[in-house]
């Protein structure tokens, strides 16, 4: 089931979910606490979704979808940046703990086990994006992407630890 196939009441169930995922992590944000927050039967649930594991691989599908959006946004619209503006903005939409990054984020070390097939949609994501770090990285004289994307899981790390985003985003002004 796409995104597209979803109905405007599954949508919403989704949409919210995926707040309290991120607010409550995935173990303690059941099937019960969601049903009660989105105020939807059980029945309609597993009609719309079949299992929290579809259930949550559709949450995971539609973040990854939102964030590839987001960066090829920033790539392609910003014509005039340069390589390093756009890793600049790339690294600020992904290091903030309100940006859709930090639900897959979270994904990682939360739903492995749990829920395989949602896990792949996060290291899709992930792959999708060192590639497009890479692309970006090769304009410049030293490229690594999985460099890259490492200094944004430890700012993300810093970020849940409670350290400050300025300070983060002042020691990335390494032009």
């Amino acid at each position: 089931m796409s995104n597209r196939e979803l109905s405007p009441r599954a949508l919403q169930v989704v949409q919210t979910s995926i707040q309290l995922f991120n607010s409550y992590g995935f173990h303690r944000a059941g099937i019960d606490f969601i049903l009660l927050q989105t105020k939807i039967a059980k029945m309609t649930f597993y009609n719309n979704f079949q299992s929290k594991e579809r259930f949550v691989e559709i949450c995971m599908t539609l973040q990854k979808d939102r964030l590839k959006q987001d960066v090829l946004a920033m790539i392609y619209s910003c014509r005039h940046y340069t390589a390093v503006d756009k890793l600049t903005e790339i690294y600020l939409l992904h290091a903030d703990l309100n940006s859709p990054y930090h639900l897959l984020f979270k994904a990682i070390f939360e739903i492995e086990k749990l829920y395989p097939q949602a896990y792949q949609a996060v290291i899709e994501y992930r792959e999708w994006l060192v590639d497009e770090i890479l692309q970006l990285l090769m304009e410049m004289e030293k490229p690594d992407a999985d460099m890259f994307l490492f200094m944004i899981d430890g700012a993300m790390v810093q970020l849940l630890s409670g350290e400050d985003r300025e300070r983060l985003v002042e020691a990335l002004r390494f032009r």
